[in-house]
């Protein structure tokens, strides 16, 4: 079965009303009262906590300043996505060549975690929206993808959030959002199905109706059979 196919039977499953349990990372309201600096110190302690767990011997040469980096890794880059004010400020431009047809961002490259492991999840982020009069710098696309890439990550929501914040940048429901990526709680454990990948949709507005969704299928050319 064609990509194409698969997605737009699972459009036709998810219907016009489909709303999600919730579109929102799940954070505490307390999330931000500590600075990075202090959240870099709780986490290295709780790391150092799980390596001597293991028995790993942190008086080791190449050991010792794991904890540290594991700590300042989590707050600073792969989870760098879960404070609001990283996000990325997205100026737009008026419309004044009237361009009229959809614009197309593909192969965007996606780095985020699976949040029910800690797991990477690495794949491809593909993006399209018709104007309504305005548009947007291109690289914001990718920063956009990427804020909402570095958090602990379900790949539907990350999807939906995607789309939800261009619809708003842009104040037109006329964007969509294909990611297919793999997942590595699937490709290094459990299973350790090392060629699988999940692909997920999101289409607002115009990309609703069946010819617009194909021709942006096109766009992106991702004819991979299952």
């Amino acid at each position: 079965m064609k990509l194409e196919q698969a997605l737009e039977e699972q459009y036709e499953e998810r219907g016009n009303d489909h709303v999600g349990s919730s579109s929102d990372t799940p954070l505490r309201e307390d999330a931000f009262v500590l600075s990075d600096e202090e959240k870099i110190e709780r986490i290295q302690k709780s790391v150092r906590e799980i390596m001597l767990t293991l028995g790993l011997d942190l008086d080791d040469d190449s050991l010792k300043g794991t904890p540290k980096r594991v700590a300042k890794m989590y707050v600073q880059e792969i989870f760098g996505g879960l404070h609001p004010d990283r996000k990325p400020k997205s100026s737009t431009f008026d419309n004044k060549y009237k361009y009229g047809e959809m614009l197309v961002e593909k192969n965007i490259v996606v780095y985020s975690t699976c949040e029910h492991h800690l797991l990477p999840i690495v794949g491809r982020a593909h993006i399209a929206y018709i104007s309504n009069g305005t548009v947007v710098g291109l690289s914001k696309m990718n920063r956009i993808v990427d804020y909402f890439a570095k958090r602990p990550q379900v790949q539907e929501r990350m999807n939906i959030q995607i789309v939800k914040e261009l619809q708003k940048v842009l104040e037109t429901k006329d964007v969509a959002c294909v990611i297919d990526a793999k997942h590595l709680c699937v490709n290094s454990r459990g299973i350790r199905d090392i060629d699988s990948s999940t692909v997920t949709a999101e289409y607002g507005g115009k990309f609703k109706d069946e010819a617009t969704r194909r021709e942006f299928l096109d766009y992106i050319n991702l004819d991979t059979e299952f």
